[in-house]
């Protein structure tokens, strides 16, 4: 599927000087979806910064949540996130 601005994530933790913010993104995506290049195409209007943290969770027939970071914002606004390792 694709993301809609109408159903953006939101700023569950906002940032305290240089630090990260934690968001939250539920659609019913599979997390590989939300993974694609400029998936969030108005990342930099909602705030998004890389390093940001996003829990994305499913909200269909799997229901689930993964952990992921933002790792790009582009000049164009959109953001790109990826998987994050826990170890």
């Amino acid at each position: 599927m694709a993301y809609v601005t109408t159903n953006p994530p939101q700023c569950l933790v906002p940032r305290m000087g240089g630090g990260i913010a934690i968001w939250a993104y539920n659609s019913t995506d599979v997390h590989t979806d939300t993974d694609a290049a400029d998936y969030f195409t108005n990342g930099s209007d909602l705030g998004l910064k890389v390093g940001d943290h996003m829990i994305v969770g499913k909200t269909s027939a799997t229901i689930g949540s993964t952990l992921h970071y933002v790792t790009t914002v582009t000049a164009g606004g959109a953001a790109t996130i990826s998987p994050a390792i826990l170890a």
